[in-house]
């Protein structure tokens, strides 16, 4: 059986120009190599962000007609994709998807950071999504903050983290350390998605993104890396990595439950 491979689509993004967004998710996927399973995308790929109401006007419903194109991407391809967007809903969400062919799984950022407060509201379900890695929980950048959310993931033993990520080129540290310690202290693999390049729109203020989108080992050590290029973060995921760190780190079962249980 094939080691499932999962891709970091490192990319800038068209701050609220849908159609060009998913242009350019359109062209990466196709790009990928045929062995990709799951294709991770940054935060607010589809929409982008700016820190006023503008992003209302671009936002998008999960069943709506910009969704469904990125289900023809996932469908063409033959590859999951994980994608962020702002979302219209009762209210104005920051979200990502998990897009499958034949579903689509939602999880809502649930710790704004900055100007979100104002304009969107936060979620509340911690989301969990069975991928060809197995069980994986989804985070939106920030979150990565809250230890509490990793403690939550592995009390529900997944084996992967797709994080979509924004993070500020100047605390690309931050980013990189984080990403790690999720891994490390929920021994499993971790898969974070950061965007690149800087957002340029009238009348908001700029901003520089990090990029270094990475793929970090249950082990909590970096397999693979990206500096702040446009391109794809790839590695095959074993499975048993997942199990034989498990065994070093929480001999037992009861050790594993003092922890996070």
């Amino acid at each position: 059986m094939a080691v499932p491979t999962v891709a970091a689509c490192q990319t800038a993004i068209d701050d609220l120009d849908v159609a060009a967004n998913l242009a350019r998710i359109r062209n990466r996927v196709a790009d990928l190599p045929s062995e990709v399973d799951v294709a991770v995308f940054p935060e607010y790929t589809v929409t982008g962000f700016i820190p006023d109401e503008r992003v209302h006007d671009r936002a998008i419903a999960r069943d709506g007609a910009a969704i469904e194109r990125l289900r023809a991407f996932a469908t063409e391809a033959d590859c999951a994709l994980v994608v962020g967007f702002v979302e219209r809903d009762d209210g104005f969400y920051n979200a990502s998807a998990y897009v499958e062919p034949d579903a689509v799984t939602v999880y809502r950022k649930r710790h704004l950071w900055g100007a979100e407060r104002s304009l969107l509201s936060p979620g509340v379900e911690r989301v969990v999504v069975e991928t060809p890695v197995g069980r994986a929980g989804l985070l939106t950048c920030y979150d990565l903050n809250f230890v509490e959310e990793s403690a939550a993931f592995a009390r529900r033993n997944v084996d992967a983290l797709f994080v979509v990520g924004a993070w500020p080129a100047a605390h690309a540290e931050n980013w990189r350390l984080l990403l790690r310690a999720r891994a490390l202290d929920g021994v499993r693999w971790v898969v974070g998605a950061g965007r690149t390049g800087r957002r340029d729109v009238t009348d908001a203020p700029t901003a520089e993104y990090a990029g270094r989108s990475c793929i970090v080992s249950p082990d909590g050590s970096v397999a693979a890396e990206l500096d702040r290029g446009s391109t794809d973060c790839i590695r095959p995921l074993d499975p048993t990595s997942v199990t034989d760190h498990r065994s070093i780190v929480f001999p037992d079962r009861t050790e594993l439950e003092n922890n996070f249980f």
